[in-house]
């Protein structure tokens, strides 16, 4: 029991560390992304483009269609990852660095370990705290001594906060929702849920400044789409189902310092050996909160829905 626990720990973490890996070069493709494409068609046209990859995948999958009140969970977790964090990095990034957004979205991880004792039911002991705290002290101290930080809190920055709050929230009901559809599922569905507002709003977003970019351009919007938009989520809410959401969710903190080395070598953005030394630290906080464990432990992880509901895609109504 203890061999199987140990093994489904680790490909949590596994599945966690590839999704934070994914995503942390979704600051830097914005930023690239948006400096020569309208920031509302970033936003909302990557998500049209990988809804059309999700229905390719519930296609082929035959996945079994959500149940009415998973439908209506699959709205929030839309609302969270489709639309809101897309759009609102996408518009603070047209005039702000990636390294300076990489200040705000280090305080994802303890957003969504909120929300998950919240949404979740989640109740992660003191060392979790300790250590999410300490990691998140960390990050910032290195972001402001390193110069990240200059004046005060801007209407970027609050666009940037809004982004986090979204964003965690469709983490943590996402992770929820996980342990019943599965985690490529999940984001499918949600993907699906959102194509009433995100193909008018590309659409407009077309119409009103038709999109001309360069390859650096389409390339980061090519990398929006499929993996921040797409294949991310198929590590990510596969890791937070299996792991638990507020602890796996803590891998996120390393997220702040890998979007700053990806600033550097895409953006030509400087990162010295205080980088280097703030990965370490950061990596000793994020072991220290996988070591801890949660009061009340996730559900089991299963792929599909409700016996009962035998509606699948492709299928005849």
């Amino acid at each position: 029991m203890r061999d199987k626990s140990s093994a489904t720990a680790a490909s949590a973490i596994t599945l966690g560390a590839l999704g934070v890996l994914a995503f942390s070069m979704s600051l830097p493709m914005t930023r690239v992304a948006v400096q020569q494409l309208d920031p509302w068609f970033v936003a909302f046209g990557r998500a049209v483009g990988a809804a059309a990859l999700a229905a390719g995948y519930l296609w082929l999958s035959r996945a079994p269609r959500p149940t009415r009140a998973q439908w209506r969970r699959l709205t929030v977790v839309a609302l969270g990852v489709v639309a809101g964090f897309p759009l609102f990095t996408s518009l603070a990034l047209t005039s702000q660095t990636s390294a300076h957004g990489a200040v705000v979205i280090a305080l994802l991880p303890a957003t969504t370990a909120v929300l998950a004792v919240l949404r979740a039911g989640e109740r992660p002991r003191p060392l979790f705290w300790l250590a999410s705290g300490g990691g998140l002290v960390a990050v910032l101290t290195f972001l402001l001594l390193s110069g990240t930080v200059r004046g005060g809190v801007t209407l970027t920055d609050l666009s940037l906060l809004t982004a986090v709050g979204l964003c965690g929230l469709g983490y943590a009901e996402g992770g929820v929702l996980a342990r019943e559809l599965g985690g490529a599922r999940t984001i499918c569905w949600a993907l699906i849920v959102a194509l009433p507002v995100t193909v008018p709003l590309t659409l407009a977003a077309t119409a009103a400044r038709p999109p001309h970019a360069g390859p650096a351009g389409w390339a980061a919007f090519g990398y929006l789409t499929l993996v921040s938009m797409f294949l991310g989520f198929f590590a990510w809410y596969a890791g937070l189902a299996r792991g638990g959401i507020a602890r796996v969710g803590q891998i996120q903190l390393a997220q702040p310092v890998l979007t700053l080395l990806w600033s550097a070598l895409l953006l030509n953005e400087r990162v010295g050996l205080a980088s280097v030394a703030a990965a370490l630290i950061v990596l000793v906080f994020v072991v220290l909160t996988q070591r801890s464990r949660a009061v009340r432990p996730p559900q089991p992880v299963t792929a599909d829905v409700r016996p009962d509901n035998d509606h699948r895609v492709g299928s005849a109504a």
